[in-house]
């Protein structure tokens, strides 16, 4: 079957733009439709949109319950499977980045703000209102929140990620594809990605990357805007809040315009720089042995109930609680699939699959549980032993329960100003990846666009955020993007099977070249044996000549 290409859309320039026609207006129209129908309309789509997530989460859980953990499974099935060694870019492809510079890009990207926003809201939530144990023992409840918030920011989220990141990765780099959602669907549709079907992916890729975005910097605004309240004195306004996405919109758009290799790189350095010193900070001057001992039993509980949790349904009690917490994040990890994976495939040349799935799948998640450990699990610990300050914060305002945390510590103050640095980092970061993303899609796939590309979608992300939250309809948009999970979810189960189908393509051209090295290489070393047989039997009937001449001579 003959690759096709999208060269024929993307050569002719638009406006200026080099971009695939279809997709990128199509993405526009629908995303000014949108949100001029939900600033228009806000109030009733945070209703229809709130009774669609109800039925979505209600019926089609299960769904998304059962496609998490094939995904898991799947991505350790590649990563300690016959695949493993399958290098990204091919057998002498070399990383583009080094390991920690990788590392600290993907973790920015697949992390942002939702790391400092809810490693202690999420644990006082799930105390307040626990899944499984009401009325049970204090402790247990305390323990199985954090199990919870292991298993909503953990594995599984990670392995939708790595499923998306992986078969991009491979289709661009290994097949010479374009690095759009539709390549990873070329084994199982053909040259059929290139029309329709694969314009309508790419369409809802952009707007939920989009979407996904706004709606993370207009709430990431809120818990600047608490967290300048909190340290400064400075209003809580719409206006502060307005302001501050402009500044952060800005310097999206300046790191855009420099670039992959100078502005998300030295940003997401910065940001796990950042976030190391806060937790070493913490580490120090908190309740050092008690962090480390509870990292240790965290992990041990969340691995003993991990199959448990990861399959419960609640299909024997009336009870909303997963609808609003499991599901949510399910749906939300997957909607942010195609612009995490795709930033993660664009960096991510010259890693075999096995290291590629390690280090995507499991060490972000073991980092996650360290901050979680530290941060909720000290939270756990003072509300065990009377102190309510924290549940007080998440209740009133989770924006600004980080802050009202480091008042606990000595040098509060420089953990606040940290803490607020890495918010607004992690935020600009998430800002610039995703104008990367946007841009190579819409582009057709192309590594290389003008620089401009990118600032415009770096600004159209900070305008409809700030639009939205003058107007209203963040909470609406939230919802849907969290909808169109169900979908995705679909979309990746058969990307799998995609994913699966070329690398078996490419395994098996690999064991025939072998089969005919070997081949070649044991004909050679037959004529070789052959000849040097030849040459022995030359050589003895030259002798055996030679001493009839010398006894004829005699």
């Amino acid at each position: 079957m003959q690759i096709n290409t999208l060269n024929n859309k993307t050569d002719k320039k638009f406006l200026g733009m080099v971009v695939n026609k279809t997709v990128f207006l199509s993405a526009v129209a629908v995303i000014l439709l949108s949100v001029t129908l939900t600033l228009a309309f806000h109030n009733q789509a945070d209703y229809y949109f709130a009774i669609a997530q109800s039925y979505v989460s209600g019926h089609g859980g299960w769904i998304y319950t059962l496609a998490v953990n094939i995904f898991i499974i799947f991505c350790l099935y590649l990563a300690f499977g016959k695949f493993g060694e399958i290098r990204i870019g091919g057998e002498k492809a070399e990383p583009e980045f080094s390991l920690w510079a990788w590392f600290a890009m993907l973790f920015s990207a697949g992390i942002g703000n939702g790391l400092v926003l809810f490693s202690i809201a999420d644990p006082v939530r799930d105390f307040l209102d626990p899944p499984r144990l009401a009325g049970q023992n204090p402790a247990e409840i305390a323990q199985e929140a954090i199990n919870f918030s292991f298993l909503h920011h953990g594995i599984h989220g990670w392995a939708i990620y790595s499923l998306v990141g992986l078969s991009l990765a491979y289709f661009t780099y290994n097949r010479k594809m374009p690095l759009t959602l539709r390549s990873a669907f070329y084994p199982i549709m053909g040259n059929k990605i290139y029309g329709w079907f694969g314009n309508v992916i790419d369409i809802m890729a952009v707007i939920t990357t989009l979407f996904g975005l706004a709606t993370t910097i207009g709430f990431g605004v809120g818990q600047i805007n608490s967290g300048f309240t909190h340290i400064f004195g400075t209003p809580s306004t719409l206006f502060y809040q307005i302001v501050i996405i402009a500044v952060i919109t800005l310097a999206a758009t300046l790191s855009a315009f420099s670039g992959l290799n100078k502005g998300v790189k030295i940003l997401s350095i910065l940001n796990v720089r950042v976030a190391i010193s806060i937790f070493v900070l913490v580490l120090v001057l908190g309740p050092t042995t008690f962090i480390l001992k509870s990292y240790i039993q965290n992990i041990g509980s969340y691995l003993t109930h991990f199959i448990e949790m990861s399959t419960w349904t609640e299909s024997l009690r009336n009870s909303e609680w997963q609808k609003i917490r499991t599901i949510m994040y399910w749906g939300w990890w997957i909607s942010w699939s195609p612009f995490v994976g795709t930033f993660i495939a664009r960096i991510s040349r010259g890693r075999t699959i096995k290291e590629f799935m390690l280090c995507v799948l499991i060490l972000p998640a073991l980092v996650t549980f360290l901050w979680f450990s530290a941060f909720g699990g000290t939270t756990m610990k003072d509300i065990l032993l009377g102190d309510t300050a924290m549940i007080a914060a998440v209740q009133d305002n989770i924006s600004t329960a980080l802050y009202v945390f480091f008042d606990k510590f000595p040098l509060a103050i420089v953990l606040k100003i940290l803490g607020l640095v890495l918010i607004c980092s992690f935020i600009i970061t998430s800002a610039d990846s995703g104008a990367l993303v946007m841009d190579s899609i819409t582009s057709g796939g192309k590594l290389k666009t003008p620089p401009f590309q990118r600032v415009i979608w770096a600004a159209a992300t900070g305008i409809i955020a700030a639009v939205l939250m003058y107007g209203g309809g963040l909470n609406a948009l939230q919802t849907a993007v969290t909808i169109s999970g169900l979908p995705f979810a679909i979309l990746l189960v058969m990307m799998c099977f995609s994913l699966l189908s070329g690398l078996k393509e490419d395994h098996q051209r690999s064991e025939r070249k072998k089969m005919l090295l070997e081949k070649e290489t044991y004909r050679k070393h037959i004529l070789q044996l052959v000849e040097k047989e030849r040459e022995e039997r030359k050589n003895q009937t030259n002798s055996e000549e030679q001493k009839a001449d010398d006894t004829s001579n005699l």
